[in-house]
């Protein structure tokens, strides 16, 4: 029983031997080729598909070559050579129809109430304009003749650039709560106060190099 398990067993592993060490047929060398073919094949088209809708969702002007070539790259469009399709121009922002008022909240006060001081910057012209209503531009005064009486710049802690695009017909408004209260250039120290007792002011608002009429108010 011993010899015959022993003869049995080296007859298996000298089969199985023969079959490891067997080279595979001319069929099968021709069937692996074509899957390892196709398997490339759907690898580049899947790399190549997302590059393509990569590009189509990336808000781009580009295209992708038409080529078909995925190293190729992307190409830029080309513009229609419809000579109806050219845009016309477009004309410009007349800054001198940008306009700036100055108004009060009431004509005349009393004496615990302070004066609301209101520069409105205008566009009248019929296309938007971009105008400076920062801090920078901006200035409140008050004078009385040739008396003046408080400026916002004397003691403005700083000053801002504010750009903004004002539509044909609007407006922008910027408030300014006066206190009655009198300043000097450079934020010097002053004790004086503007006379009451029904005395008129002149409240001019400005905006850089644009000056508006005159406001005037009174103070009781």
């Amino acid at each position: 029983m011993g010899r015959q398990g022993t003869s049995t067993s080296r007859s298996k592993a000298s089969a199985s031997g023969s079959r490891t060490g067997r080279k595979p047929s001319p069929a099968v060398y021709r069937r692996r080729r074509l899957f390892v073919g196709a398997a490339l094949l759907m690898v580049a088209a899947m790399v190549f598909g997302g590059f393509a809708a990569a590009g189509a969702f990336s808000g781009s002007s580009s295209q992708v070559s038409s080529t078909g070539d995925p190293t190729a790259g992307p190409t830029e469009a080309v513009p229609s050579a419809n000579p109806t399709s050219t845009p016309t121009a477009t004309p410009g922002c007349n800054q001198n129809l940008v306009t700036v008022s100055a108004s009060t909240d009431k004509a005349a006060y009393g004496p615990d109430e302070n004066p609301l001081l209101t520069l409105k910057v205008t566009n009248g012209g019929t296309m938007p304009c971009e105008v400076n209503i920062g801090t920078s531009q901006m200035e409140f005064l008050v004078t009385s003749g040739a008396d003046r009486i408080f400026s916002s710049r004397d003691c403005q802690a700083k000053s801002e650039d504010l750009v903004k695009t004002i539509a044909p017909g609007a407006s922008e408004t910027a408030n300014f709560p006066w206190a009655r209260n009198r300043t000097l250039e450079g934020c010097q120290p002053i004790d004086a106060k503007p006379g009451a007792g029904g005395a008129y002011y002149i409240f001019t608002a400005k905006l850089g190099s644009r000056a508006s009429p005159k406001a005037v108010f009174q103070l009781s």
